[in-house]
Parts: C-alpha cells; structure tokens; sequence
C-alpha cells in the first residue's frame, strides 16, 4: 500500500512546491488536490476491482494519518484528496522526501558562495538566484547537489589556466580524482558556453588551454625557427613542419622571410596553398591557446609583415576572423573571403541553412557588409575547398 501513498503524496508535494504558496507570494488561499483516476488510470475500471480497492485502503489511512483531505461519491468512489499544508514535515518524513526548501536553500549557499569567482560565474549565479526567487528551477541542476557543486567548482577554476593542460591532470589538481571532470564535463561545457564569450562549444575546453592529447601547431612557408640554438630554414622545404605544444617554450625565434603571415582554416587549403611569398599557419577552425600564442610570437618578432587570414566564406569563417583578431589583438585582413570570390566560384557554392542566415544578419553592421549581403541576396556561401586550390598562393 505504501506504493500508492508515495505516489499520492508526491503528486500533491509536487504541485505545492511548483506553487505560490510555497515562495510565499500567493494572494488567494491555494488549495492542492488531484483526482486518484490522474494518477491510475485505471482507478475507475470495474475489471480493476483490486486496483481500486487498494487506492482506497491507501487513502483512507492518509486520511487517517491526517495528511489529506478526502471527498468521495456516496457509492465510495474517491472524487478527489487535498493536501493538508500544516502537516508537511510529517509528510516529508513519512514518505523519506527531502523538502524543496532545504534544496534551495543549498543552492542558494552554493550560488552566493561561487558568484564572485570569475565573471561567468557571476553572470550566471545572478541569474539562477533570480530563477530561485521565482521559484524556477536553477538551470544546469538536475538534482545532484553533491554534481553540481563540482561543476561549480571546475568553472570557477577553469579560466585560471593559463599553460596547455591535460584533462586528467586537470581533474587531479582541481577535483582530486582524475575521472571527476569527465563525470561533469557536459554540464560545465554547456555553462560556459551559455555564459561565456566563446565561438564553439566543441573547442570550448581547448580554448581555456584543457585538452585530451597534446596539440601541435603546423606551418610552413617563407621563414626560419630556430629551437634550442638549431635553426630551421623551411622556405627550402616542401610540405609542412608540426610541433607539439611541449615544444613550443623551447622556440627561440620566427623569422618571416616573406611579406605576408596568413592563417588559413581548412587543412585541405593549407596543404595546397602555395607559400612563394608567405608564412602560412594552419588555424583548424577556431584557434587555441598553442596557436595563439604561436601566432602572438610571430607577430612580435615580425611586426611590420602583413596578417592575413584565408577562410570559408560563410557565417563561421567571419566568426572565426573576428575571434582571432580579438584573441591575438592582430589586425589580420580577410583573404579571399569578399562577394568578389563568391561570383568567380559561384558554381561550387552551397545554399544557406536558416542558422546561416541568423548568424549573418547579426554581422551585416560590419566590414563584410557588402559579401555578407550576396550572401543572402543569392543564398549561397563557399567553403575554401571549392576552390580550384592550384590557383591560389601568395
């Protein structure tokens, strides 16, 4: 019988704490009552003679207990149950439930505890404090007090990174056991992109420097690098040199031996592009810290060459322009990304998706105005392998 007494309570509990009552901010007296056929269909059935005799039992003896309220037809048919407000701790109790106020009030702890840590976190306990207040549930919280505050705890130390770390050390340093992260790595992704300023989540964790494997970054072209005293002089070789985020400290020098520095997105572009005059740096979509970093030391070492970047001409490859200028503080120039090379490769465009073409209306107050309005004007857009590549080099 306790079966269905948990179910009636917890019905009832439920639409009490989704109330106005329960934050106090009812104007009107609320009453809390639910018919026993909405939770067994069946209730009302003849051929379920059982089923309805055991409904009635559980019911009488809540009513007996003094936890609801009961109307009934005079043939015994149970109308509906109240709640009864006054004995909610006793009900709490009986059926081993915790109360929605002291979850709240460890949320509300846990959120005035963790909102000055950073400005993401600010920004989100703000707002999950006034979701609190109106009674709405606190976004990323699936009822794993203990999960959510980890989560809290990675997002508050996340964005102290500062050198390229791998997610298990990560999790060791910050959490202890290097599989803790990995157990809440969706919820802390899916906060600090909601809550963030970054372009992707799919490189979100790269961007903050927390990676599965070392990364590397390639390039290749007009220069020289010198590491540990040994320089090389790749302008003489054919193909592409990758070094691995380890060895980046150990650089001592870039130098650009042509006029021009260009990062390009697409793998494919980079192999092909041809390097006569320029320094080409594979981006990979959205940079990370080694990139950057990289692509900060190549500018400090050559500030006067001229930085451009070559990427797909649709809504993305503008987005990763404007992160890469505003990452690395480089003014780099749109290469081959304007209407002009939209018209020559027409025949190879793709049409635009409807996400396309929101990401692009928000960037019509911008430089790329005038492509961005081909774009719409004749729904289409091109990506950097649609290119006849044998064509293209500085």
């Amino acid at each position: 019988m306790i079966k269905y007494e948990k179910q009636i309570l917890n019905a009832l509990l439920d639409k009490y704490e989704r109330s106005k009552s329960f934050i106090g901010t009812n104007q009107v007296t609320q009453r809390f009552t639910i018919q026993p056929e909405s939770l067994f269909p069946k209730y009302k059935d003849d051929s379920e003679f059982e089923l309805y005799c055991a409904v009635n039992e559980s019911i009488d003896h809540l009513e007996r207990q003094g936890y609801i309220e009961v109307k009934k037809y005079k043939n015994g048919v149970v109308q509906r149950v109240a709640l009864i407000i006054t004995k909610l701790n006793d009900i709490y109790a009986y059926i081993d439930r915790k109360p929605k106020t002291d979850t709240v009030s460890e949320l509300r702890n846990l959120l005035l505890h963790y909102k000055d840590a950073n400005v993401i976190l600010s920004a989100y306990c703000v707002r999950q404090l006034e979701r609190l207040n109106l009674n709405k549930s606190v976004e990323f919280f699936d009822d794993d007090l203990p999960g959510f505050e980890t989560a809290l705890k990675v997002v508050s130390e996340i964005t102290n990174v500062e050198n390229e770390m791998f997610e298990r050390d990560f999790s060791i340093k910050v959490l202890g056991d290097s599989k803790a992260f990995e157990r809440v790595r969706v919820k802390v992704v899916s906060l600090l992109y909601e809550y963030g300023d970054f372009p992707e989540k799919e490189t979100l964790l790269a961007d903050l420097s927390i990676v599965k494997n070392p990364g590397h970054v390639y390039f290749k072209g007009a220069g020289t690098i010198s590491i540990c005293g040994q320089k090389i002089d790749f302008s003489k070789m054919d193909g592409d040199i990758a070094i691995s985020s380890v060895m980046l400290k150990n650089i001592d020098s870039i130098e650009v031996l042509g006029s021009t520095v260009i990062t390009i997105e697409n793998l494919t572009t980079f192999n092909a592009f041809n390097c006569t005059d320029a320094f080409a740096i594979y981006l990979g979509g959205y940079h990370n810290t080694n990139r950057r970093n990289f692509i900060r030391r190549v500018y400090n070492q050559n500030p006067n060459k001229i930085f451009l970047h070559f990427g797909d001409i649709d809504a993305g490859g503008f987005y990763i322009l404007e992160h890469l200028r505003k990452r690395t503080e480089i003014n780099f120039r749109p290469y081959k990304m304007d209407a002009e090379t939209l018209k020559e490769n027409l025949a190879f465009a793709k049409k635009l998706t409807e996400n396309d073409k929101k990401r692009l209306a928000m960037l019509l107050d911008s430089e790329y105005e005038d492509t961005i309005r081909f774009m719409l004007d004749n729904d289409c857009k091109l990506e950097q392998e649609a290119m006849d590549l044998k064509e293209i080099g500085i």
